[in-house]
């Protein structure tokens, strides 16, 4: 692609037409290989063989995902500097934890296919948190690129956001759900379950990230192919949900084949609503055409499904009595989309002949779908590879055609009527689960720094001063207020802490050389009680633009109706963008903002009581 790009540019620029005739060639030459390449990285990429289970029970094979790559990335000398210059802290003594967080890193980019390969996932998503409050100031970039690829097409994106990084492991976990879901084992009744639960969750993390996320600079994170990949777990769901219905309907009575007869109608609607998605003009020519055609496959055989079990309810269970007469009744009259043609809806459940008809022509309408699916299925060279799916297709048109033979009569000379379609309808909708990101608790690795609520990347101090005082008649002439860190919440003018330069709005960061960035109110005040004669040499920071005497009054009202901390589990919503001086644009892929009654901000203060007390 760099050098389509290149030879594109010099072919623009030069005026030499004897160069623009070789440089046109070697285009020609380059733009053929990419679409090589293209093709063979769509069929590596939309596999779907090698996600499916290994059981030997034969089952139509779901669609996974495969995760997004990334290069890797060296954090170690920007967090060092930002550090020194942000926090004022000797970087290099937090190497340490700069080196855990690339080490998570590193493992994530390949986790494993199960639960704890979704834990790791979602422990750095939650980690990221922290970074981005830590040192990712709204107004500057750190200067590093997270670099990530094409779930589909491997095409290479990078970024300065670190919005970026979080929609693509978040992507990822939607990614990883649909492997798990497409590994169980669909012919047991946990297996379904799993694969259900499996599904809705990858379609809750996709949905989250399309709601929460804009401006993707890469295809399978735009609104349009997220869209897309919600329906498509939803449909698979569904799929799921007629498979679980089939297994636990054992015993199969007229009113169980209706049932069946219209959950395969739900699964057929909707992947008919995920082919319409996939062929619109934005996802047409990036999704996999195995994919696609995998998608109306499935329409149709499960059309084909949906007619053939309304002939097997009409043909092969017994006319309705008198006593069942009125359930059969109201089932069928909600059965069809439109009633079918002929005799009443009395005579029609009671009369052997006349069922006999309607169930003809609904097979005669499953043959035709059989026959379609197989034909569709015959124009993609991946699908025909695939001989569990070829299998599951020639069992239901063989057994369809079948059972036409078992009831066409040597004597009909009826002409087969043409079947209504069946009313979709299931006892289980698919459910979007969204990501629970407090089911994995972390902490902090930059602990170290302090409480985020005063120690984080949008907050600017002054200097630490350290002040020396000494205990007056009516003490040190101060109000504490707060935990973690404790607050001078206000100064008595001539006190001893007024002389010495302490103001109001000051945070106390240590006592006599001892840290008190986490210390609790209490612990604060038993250092400064414990103090003799000769005094106490406290350490303190004044926030920028928290300076005066109402500031701290503003600050503990606003944080009296709020938290003063983001819980791990939501984004920052980021209104600057930050400029590339480059000569190409940088998108930067921010949260969408938003704003509601509930909504928590953060502020550089902790949440206090009323307690308030005089030193």
């Amino acid at each position: 692609m760099r050098m389509r790009a290149g030879a594109e540019n010099l072919f623009r620029a030069t005026s030499n037409h004897k160069v623009k005739e070789t440089v046109a060639l070697e285009l020609s030459y380059v733009n053929s290989n990419l679409q090589l390449l293209k093709e063979e990285l769509e069929e590596l990429n939309s596999c779907m063989d090698v996600y499916q289970n290994e059981s030997e029970s034969i089952s139509v094979p779901m669609i996974p995902l495969g995760l997004k790559e990334t290069k890797e990335l060296d954090l170690l000398l920007p967090l060092e500097d930002f550090i020194s210059e942000h926090y004022g802290e000797e970087g290099t003594l937090f190497e340490k934890e700069i080196k855990e967080f690339m080490e998570l890193r590193q493992a994530m980019r390949t986790p494993s296919r199960n639960e704890a390969g979704l834990e790791l996932l979602m422990e750095y998503y939650n980690q990221l948190y922290f970074l981005d409050s830590r040192f990712f100031p709204p107004s500057k970039s750190l200067g590093v690129f997270f670099h990530w690829y094409d779930s589909l097409t491997g095409v290479p994106s990078h970024q300065r956001a670190l919005a970026f990084e979080k929609g693509s492991v978040l992507f990822n976990i939607g990614a990883l759900h649909t492997q798990i879901g497409a590994r169980q084992d669909r012919a047991t009744l946990p297996g379904l379950n799993q694969a259900i639960d499996a599904f809705q969750k990858a379609a809750g993390a996709f949905n989250y990230l399309k709601e929460n996320f804009s401006n993707a600079p890469s295809l399978d994170m735009s609104a349009a192919s997220l869209t897309m990949l919600v329906q498509l777990m939803l449909a698979q769901v569904q799929e799921c949900v007629f498979e679980k219905v089939t297994l636990l309907r054992a015993q199969k009575d007229f009113l169980t084949w209706l049932q069946l007869a219209q959950e395969a109608a739900r699964v057929e609607d909707a992947y008919s609503l995920v082919h319409q998605t996939m062929t619109q003009a934005h996802v047409k020519d990036y999704v996999p055409f195995s994919w696609t055609t995998m998608v109306q496959v499935k329409s149709e055989h499960f059309k084909a499904l949906s007619h053939y079990f309304s002939a097997t309810a009409l043909c092969d269970c017994p006319a309705a009595s008198d006593a069942e007469l009125p359930e059969h009744e109201k089932a069928f009259i909600q059965f069809h989309i439109t009633m079918p043609e002929g005799p009443s809806l009395r005579v029609l459940l009671q009369d052997p002949e006349e069922r006999r008809k309607l169930g003809k022509a609904h097979l005669k309408k499953a043959i035709m779908k059989h026959e379609e699916a197989m034909r569709i299925h015959g124009l993609c060279k991946i699908l025909r590879k695939m001989d569990i799916l070829q299998e599951v297709l020639s069992f239901a048109h063989k057994r369809s055609l079948s059972k036409y033979s078992e009831i066409d009569h040597e004597e009909d000379f009826f002409e087969t009527g043409d079947a209504p379609d069946i009313l979709p309808k299931t006892h289980q909708k698919p459910e979007i689960k969204p990501p629970n990101f407090s089911q994995v608790k972390v902490t902090d690795l930059f602990h170290r720094l302090g409480p985020l609520s005063v120690f984080s990347a949008k907050n600017k101090w002054y200097p630490v001063r350290r002040v020396h005082l000494r205990r007056g008649e009516n003490g040190f002439g101060f109000t504490l207020r707060g935990d973690s860190p404790v607050l001078i919440a206000g100064v008595i003018p001539g006190g001893c802490a007024a002389e010495a330069g302490l103001k109001e709005g000051d945070y106390i960061i240590s006592v006599n050389g001892k840290d008190c960035k986490w210390s609790k109110h209490a612990e604060v005040v038993q250092l400064l009680k414990s103090t003799g004669e000769e005094g106490v040499e406290i350490g303190v920071i004044t926030l920028q633009g928290s300076e005066g005497p109402r500031a701290a009054e503003k600050k503990a009202a606003a944080m009296s109706s709020g938290s003063g901390l983001l819980k791990s589990n939501k984004e920052n919503s980021r209104k600057s963008l930050m400029n590339s001086k480059s000569a190409s644009t940088l998108l930067i892929w921010n949260k969408k903002s938003k704003r509601s009654k509930n909504s928590t901000y953060s502020v550089p203060f902790t949440a206090v009581g009323d307690n308030e007390a005089m030193y």
